[in-house]
């Protein structure tokens, strides 16, 4: 037996056993490294081709690589009907997280499954152009054994509230719901447990809650002399809280986070379409303009899954998703978050997968996601880990030790890894883990650098939902109507003279008007009527159909 190299990243399962003095190898000489043994490296051949054999659909990421050798006859793939079982794309900066994106969502779209990504820098809007190919590009598909072809796929952009190319994205402050707002403005849990009650006062008393001003207004409210009765009845929320909260939104709303929040709010239905032939959309959220306030957008994506998951009905196991949704930077989800705030991802993740949507986390490394949420990421894309200081290595062993047992030193591999190389497991069509595989990660046949400029705007002039979201609109909403309680003083009450009627009378009338049918239906179909009971039903719904994150059920 050869032994295997200690450059090599596959361990010898043999190498640990004891042997006869007799048996055992001469060490090599000093100056001389032995090389590594092929049929050492079968075994590990066998196991990838057997575990990625999907018969169904299937998204192919490359080819395995073993002895630092690609082998295009070993695609490494992941079944389509997996995409819903959630995963994690993780990696140092520069590893190629971002190609693997745009590589997966190529093929997602091409297999008409609808995409959503977050665009940070700009680059993922290359989706929407043709690749432009060059000799790395040559080189990448001929050892993998791709049939590279320059192609664009259907793109959409949004951008929030407006700010930069892209579709307008807003929702509202109810729909948006106290516990994600609290995450944004950095409150603690006794604050975020106070702007809830603040939420609750609101929705008790019809005050819908459109943008920011809306929720200073009831906030000044509550904390004028005239609020005094209205704050001591919420119970457990101070002044100087509600003090704290109003200024920590008025900050929010001097660093431009108004646009963020108003209407027509978005539906997140507009991200599941489909073109006319059937390509899956990719819709590509620019934020390039707002990267300045990472837990704003991380936050708000946190909502568009939330909203996702009380609109989409239950479907169970699906063939292919109605949608896979990227969190990127996902790191700026978890930092600093509530304990409750983690539950609340926790439940979404965990049974958002039933209705269709698959979740993939991306970020630098399997820490930044909590152990309970990282537990039900079943597909693993790992591109090369850097261990610099002590807590780098622990992270590194930490990360080893979530994969299934393998040949492959991975303590060793996973800080070696080549830019476009990546560790994989997936979920197999049985729900089964496959092998790991080191792989050398497929070429995209997109544009692998941002979109010119004038075919953005093109896409965004031509979008078929730009006139459903184009122009903000400003109804009445909490703040015109504290503005106007404020401006109008109250009509006195009628003073009704005479005695009053006797009990007996008051029980006859009541009678007579339950028994006069005309009476009834006349109130009922009155417009009056039919708009109170539209309010009532409205502040009703809210106050008993608030989701596990707070926002509104719709």
């Amino acid at each position: 037996m050869t032994e295997t190299p200690a450059s090599s990243p596959l361990e010898d399962p043999q190498a640990n056993a004891a042997q006869p003095a007799s048996e055992a190898p001469a060490p090599a000489p000093a100056d001389e490294s032995p090389a590594p043994a092929p049929a050492e490296a079968s075994p590990i051949l066998d196991e990838i081709r057997s575990g990625y054999a999907f018969e169904g659909p299937a998204l192919d990421f490359g080819a395995a690589v073993v002895g630092g050798a690609a082998h295009p006859d070993l695609p490494v793939r992941i079944p389509l009907s997996a995409m819903n079982r959630h995963g994690l794309v993780a990696g140092a900066t520069g590893t190629g997280k971002t190609k693997t994106l745009q590589l997966m969502a190529e093929q997602l779209a091409g297999q008409g499954v609808p995409v959503f990504m977050a665009d940070i820098k700009g680059d993922l809007s290359g989706m929407a152009s043709p690749g432009e190919a060059n000799d790395k590009v040559t080189a990448r598909a001929s050892d993998v054994g791709q049939q590279w072809q320059a192609t664009a796929y259907p793109t959409e952009f949004l951008s929030l509230g407006g700010q930069g190319a892209g579709v307008p994205v807003r929702a509202t402050i109810t729909d948006f719901g106290p516990i994600l707002l609290a995450k944004v403005l950095g409150l603690n849990d006794t604050q975020e447990s106070s702007l809830g009650l603040v939420f609750h006062y609101a929705d008790s008393k019809g005050l819908p809650l459109v943008d920011l001003k809306d929720l200073r207004e009831v906030i000044q409210l509550l904390t004028s002399a005239e609020g005094k009765e209205e704050l001591k009845a919420l119970g457990g929320l101070s002044k100087a809280t509600a003090g704290v909260i109003l200024r920590e939104l008025i900050a929010f709303s001097d660093q431009g986070a108004d646009v963020f929040f108003g209407e027509p709010e978005f539906d997140t239905a507009d991200l599941l379409r489909v073109t006319a032939d059937g390509k899956g959309i990719v819709t590509c959220l620019e934020l390039p303009g707002v990267q300045d306030r990472p837990v704003l957008f991380s936050t708000f994506l946190m909502w568009l899954l939330a909203d996702l998951f009380e609109d989409l009905p239950e479907v169970g196991d699906v063939d292919k998703p109605k949608l896979v949704f990227f969190f990127d930077e996902a790191h700026l989800l978890f930092n600093e978050a509530s304990k409750d705030f983690l539950d609340a991802i926790q439940q979404t993740v965990r049974l958002i997968r039933s209705k269709g949507v698959g979740v993939f986390f991306v970020t630098q490394s399997p820490k930044d996601v909590p152990a309970d949420v990282l537990a039900q990421l079943g597909n693993r894309v790992q591109h090369a880990l850097r261990a610099f200081t002590p807590d780098d290595a622990k992270a590194l062993r930490a990360a080893v030790k979530t994969y299934p047992h393998t040949a492959y030193d991975l303590e060793k591999l996973l800080t070696e890894l080549g830019t476009g190389e990546a560790v994989i497991t997936v979920l197999s069509e049985k729900g089964a883990p496959t092998p790991v595989a080191w792989t050398r990660m497929r070429a995209p046949q997109s544009l692998m650098a941002p979109s010119p400029a004038t075919v953005v705007d093109q896409i965004v002039r031509s979008s078929q939902i730009a006139a459903k979201y184009a122009t903000a609109v400003d109804r009445d909403s909490a703040y015109e109507m504290l503005r106007a309680r404020v401006e109008t003083p109250a009509e006195p009450a009628e003073v009704t003279t005479g005695p009053a009627p006797a009990p007996a009378e008051r029980r006859a009338a009541t009678k007579a008007a339950k028994e006069d049918p005309g009476i009834v239906q006349t109130v009922v179909k009155s417009s009056a009527f039919k708009s109170m009971m539209r309010s009532a039903g409205t502040v009703i719904g809210r106050e008993i159909t608030r989701s596990i994150f707070g926002t509104r059920k719709r």
